[in-house]
């Protein structure tokens, strides 16, 4: 990855593409732009030297032990980890604890996030407040996220989306199929656009994380290689190209959707799902898709497009998946079938 260095914009302004949107991130602090920089080199995010291309969405992070106040007599809701959500007219503020973010639909998006508290390391607070930035302003410009892992079987270009929440299995799942030479997408998060009236997936982190208990049962904490890095809390980090040969692919056509969760089971059942059945999940996994209301019309009609042109299963995973290349044999029948 290269830097950016025009000379008309700020020192600390950093540049970065995804499906041909332009991200824009600034921090008037020098210590918070170094932790951004670390950040954003382990999302997929393509860093560039220099363009001349208007941002899409402009990010501006600053640090103040008073953040502005949301205006009184808002509208609120709660999401996920007791954050709170203000909407407002073309945009909202969403309050995250240890930060404060305010977006506006303008041209180019503009997202403000103020800090109450430097942290001294990237860590999880961070992590979700600028991601929760770039998804939002992605969101407006076509691309939408997914909390889900993303896998390509050996020889295949058709994606196969595992979908869940948080602890059921996404990551240990998506593992096991790379170990067995599968290509892979991203182990947490993926984002969705159409493009050649099809929804193509991409990954937006490059590093996988599994729980201490994961990492022993598929016997990766033996690796070399498994070093954990920051910033997932209470799971260890590693790069999948430092210890797979696995190749990660840049997009993937999605063909497959598994909504996984965790069965405490010796034995992992699959049932197929309809269309209808395949969207409701979409909706659970999508939260998104029905709180911003600027963008819930075009997120859905994502959403609807990939149940469609996708073969759904419900999979409740056994503990037979943590049995090297079960996994494998598992999904490769449903994957090759017609």
């Amino acid at each position: 990855m290269k830097a950016v260095r025009d000379l008309d914009r700020p020192a600390n302004r950093r540049c970065y593409t995804v499906a041909g949107r332009f991200v824009f991130v600034d921090s008037d602090e020098s210590v918070l732009s170094g932790l951004l920089e670390q950040l954003f080199a382990g999302w997929l995010l393509a860093r560039v030297e220099s363009t001349n291309q208007r941002p899409d969405v402009l990010i501006s992070c600053r640090c103040t032990r008073q953040p502005p106040e949301v205006p009184f007599g808002l509208d609120e809701f709660e999401i996920a980890e007791q954050a709170r959500c203000y909407p407002v007219k073309e945009g909202f503020y969403l309050d995250l604890g240890n930060s404060l973010l305010q977006l506006s639909s303008s041209a180019p998006v503009k997202i403000e996030i103020w800090f109450r508290q430097i942290p001294e390391t990237v860590n999880a607070s961070l992590a979700r407040a600028v991601s929760f930035a770039v998804c939002a302003g992605l969101r407006r410009h076509g691309v939408f996220d997914v909390h889900g892992a993303g896998v390509l079987a050996p020889g295949s270009s058709s994606g196969v989306l595992i979908i869940g929440p948080s602890g059921s299995g996404k990551s240990t799942l998506t593992t096991q199929l790379v170990a067995a030479g599968w290509g892979y997408l991203s182990d947490d998060e993926i984002l969705l656009s159409i493009e050649d009236d099809q929804v193509l997936a991409r990954g937006f982190r490059s590093f996988f994380a599994l729980s201490t208990d994961a990492m022993i049962a598929t016997g990766l904490a033996e690796l070399e290689g498994a070093a954990a890095i920051q910033p997932a809390a209470l799971k260890a980090c590693f790069e999948p190209r430092s210890i797979f040969a696995s190749e990660q692919a840049h997009t993937a056509a999605a063909r497959f959707l598994f909504f996984t969760s965790v069965a405490h089971k010796a034995q992992t059942h699959l049932t197929e799902l309809t269309k209808t059945e395949s969207m409701i999940r979409l909706l659970r996994a999508c939260p998104w898709a029905t709180y911003d209301r600027d963008i819930a019309a075009d997120n859905l009609q994502v959403l609807s497009r990939l149940a469609h042109q996708c073969r759904s299963f419900d999979l409740e995973a056994g503990s037979d998946l943590l049995v090297p290349r079960c996994a494998d044999l598992l999904f490769r029948p449903y994957i090759e079938s017609p």
